[in-house]
């Protein structure tokens, strides 16, 4: 993998450094979320499944179940103390699991049946970027879910922060986001309990 040299990208990397080692003991209950937003995906058993920007791949064994055991699960961080992490906690039992940028993508056109970005978006510096790749790798008809275990206003009280019009995860700026990028929204749920905002790839 080339060094990442977007300064972007490197301020998401000491972030998330920080935190690998008990990133997902701070939300021991977020299985349910996971698991009902993976179910929506509708992924194909024996299909290819992408877990973008997959930190410590607590996904990896829903996502292993949703595809079956003919399927293959990849996850990529750009975070090497996630990967780590992630390799500690026994997930290449599930997937593989591979340090690399979501944006620069070390996949064939087309090869995904799905995709996973948990969490994702709102740390992508360049979101149309991301969301153009990810359609690269995916195939036509394939799935994106861009997930959160809880909603943008209950995540933004957590920080301390307050939601803005400006927000790309907002559906108003999402939608052509994505439309641009190759993919249609056909569902979309920001409530307290998730953020689950699920597209279609378009045909090509």
């Amino acid at each position: 993998m080339k060094p990442v040299n977007d300064r972007f990208l490197q301020e998401t990397r000491a972030f998330f450094a920080a935190k690998a080692a008990t990133w997902e003991e701070k939300y021991p209950d977020d299985g349910p979320a996971f698991a009902a937003a993976i179910a929506e995906m509708a992924l194909p058993a024996g299909g290819l499944v992408l877990d973008a920007g997959c930190g410590t791949a607590r996904a990896f064994p829903l996502l292993r179940d949703a595809v079956g055991p003919a399927g293959q699960v990849m996850g990529v961080d750009v975070t090497p103390e996630m990967i780590w992490s992630a390799r500690e906690r026994g997930r290449s039992a599930y997937g593989l699991l591979l340090i690399a940028d979501v944006g620069r993508l070390p996949l064939r056109d087309g090869v995904a049946d799905g995709v996973l970005a948990s969490g994702l978006i709102s740390h992508a510096g360049r979101p149309a970027a991301v969301l153009s790749e990810l359609a690269r790798v995916t195939r036509s008809g394939g799935r994106l879910a861009l997930f959160h275990p809880v909603g943008r206003a209950v995540l933004a009280a957590r920080r301390g922060r307050t939601l803005t019009p400006d927000d790309v995860r907002a559906e108003h700026n999402l939608r052509p986001l994505l439309a641009a990028a190759g993919w249609t929204l056909i569902d979309y749920d920001d409530t307290d309990e998730r953020y689950l905002a699920l597209a279609r790839r378009c045909d090509t």
